[in-house]
């Protein structure tokens, strides 16, 4: 799977879910909003961000494989924290003048969308 393709019939069971598949696409934004950032913040900010965006999809992922409900909704908090740094990060970036406004609300919307995606998974492992 090169290129962003994915393949015709998922083989695992995380694939299904729209949130992983969001989360993708929020670590994919956060990778193109940071190609800009200073070079001297390759290791610093631009790191961390792309770093707790790609835990993500990884936690959500993770917590497919455990034999619990309730291990699988820590992961899902987990992934919702590094949601979390990832806006405090982008604030950051933004006062720092490597976001633009728009660059930031764009990512801050994104974040929104992966926080309440992220929730009702939660609330969904835990109801049962």
């Amino acid at each position: 799977m090169t290129g962003g393709t994915q393949p015709l019939q998922p083989m695992f069971n995380f694939e299904k879910l729209e949130t992983w598949h969001e989360a993708i696409h929020f670590a994919d934004l956060v990778y193109q909003l940071t190609r800009n950032f200073p070079a001297e913040e390759r290791f610093g900010l631009t790191n961390q961000m792309r770093r707790a965006a790609v835990s993500i999809s990884s936690n959500i992922a993770e917590g497919c494989s455990r034999s619990s409900r309730v291990d699988y909704a820590r992961f899902v908090e987990i992934a919702t924290g590094s949601v979390f740094e990832v806006v405090s990060q982008a604030t950051i970036g933004r006062n720092q003048g490597f976001l633009s406004e728009a660059d930031y609300q764009q990512l801050y919307q994104a974040a929104e969308k992966q926080s309440r995606m992220l929730s009702g998974l939660r609330k969904a492992l835990e109801s049962v």
